[in-house]
C-alpha cells in the first residue's frame, strides 16, 4: 500500500479527480482528509471512497480564504496526528475565452484560486509538512504546454503555467525540510467536465458522440484518453515515499497527445 498510515489533504473534492485522488488514498492504506466549498459534495464523496469512515475527514473549505485553508490543515492533525502530503485538486476552470474578448476581473478569480489558492493551502500545511517531511502534488494542465484547438481556456492555461513556476522555487525552498512538491499536468482526460464537452459538441454539431470522442482519441499515441482515474494514480504516487527522491518536475498522463 502506497500511502499506508499516511494522512492526504485532497482540496477540490467533486465527483471527478478529488474523488478518484481520495478513493485511491483511502484504497492504498491513507487517511484522506477532504475539502471542497459544498458540504453535500463532501459527505457524498467521503462515504464513497471511505465506506466505514474511519480513515476520512470533511471541513467546507473555499482555498480564497486563508483561515478555511489553516482549518483544514487543523483538522487533519487533530484527527489523524499530522500531515504527510497534500494532493492539490481545487481549480476554477469554467472560464472560458482568449485575449481578446478577455475579461480581467475574471482573468484574476482564476488567478486567485488556482494560483493563490493553491499557494495558501500549501503554506496552511507548512507547519506539519516540515515536522516530517512529505509531498505536495499540484494538479496542473497540459494547456498550460500546449493550448488545445477545441476550446480557449487562456485564463485557466495562463494560472496554471504560473503555478508550474511557482513549484520549482517551492521544490528548492521546501527540500531542505524533506517535502517534495511536483505537479501533474492532464491532458484531455475522461470524467465528468470531458463528458459534457463531448455531449454538448455532439448535440451541438448533430454528430454521434463517438464521432467527437474520436476527435481527441485520434490525436494520442494510445488508443483511449487518460482517465481521471489515471491521473489520480499518479498523484498518489508522487505523493508516497515511492517518489522520495523525485520533486520539482512535472508529469504528463495524456496518453501520448503531447510528448516532452
Amino acid at each position: 500500500m502506497l500511502l499506508r498510515d499516511k494522512t492526504v489533504i485532497v482540496s477540490g473534492v467533486g465527483p471527478g479527480l478529488g474523488l478518484r485522488v481520495a478513493a485511491a488514498c483511502v484504497r492504498d492504506g491513507g487517511n484522506a482528509v477532504l475539502g471542497a466549498r459544498t458540504e453535500a459534495q463532501l459527505a457524498k464523496a467521503a462515504a464513497e471512497a471511505d465506506p466505514g469512515g474511519g480513515r476520512t475527514a470533511w471541513r467546507a473549505t473555499d482555498i480564497a480564504d486563508e483561515r478555511q485553508c489553516e482549518a483544514l490543515a487543523a483538522l487533519a492533525v487533530e484527527r489523524f496526528g499530522g500531515i504527510d502530503a497534500v494532493i492539490h485538486v481545487a481549480a476554477l476552470d469554467s472560464y472560458m475565452g482568449g485575449l481578446e474578448d478577455a475579461d480581467f476581473a475574471s482573468w484574476s478569480r482564476v488567478v486567485d484560486t488556482n494560483l493563490f489558492g493553491t499557494l495558501r493551502m500549501t503554506r496552511a500545511c507548512l507547519p506539519a509538512l516540515k515536522r516530517r517531511g512529505g509531498s505536495v502534488v499540484m494538479i496542473g494542465t497540459q494547456s498550460s504546454v500546449a493550448a488545445p484547438t477545441q476550446v480557449q481556456q487562456a485564463a485557466y492555461a495562463a494560472s496554471k503555467g504560473a503555478l508550474v513556476s511557482a513549484m520549482y522555487s517551492l521544490a528548492r525552498e521546501l527540500g531542505p525540510h524533506r517535502i517534495r512538491v511536483n505537479t501533474v499536468q492532464p491532458g484531455w482526460m475522461w470524467g465528468p467536465p470531458v463528458q459534457a464537452y463531448v455531449t454538448f459538441a455532439a448535440h451541438s454539431e448533430g454528430v454521434p458522440e463517438p464521432e467527437v470522442l474520436a476527435r481527441l482519441t485520434d490525436r494520442m499515441a494510445l488508443p483511449e484518453l487518460a482517465t481521471d482515474g489515471d491521473v489520480a494514480e499518479a498523484a498518489v504516487f508522487l505523493a508516497s515515499d515511492r517518489a522520495r527522491a523525485i520533486t520539482g518536475q512535472s508529469l504528463l498522463v495524456n496518453a501520448g497527445e503531447l510528448m516532452r
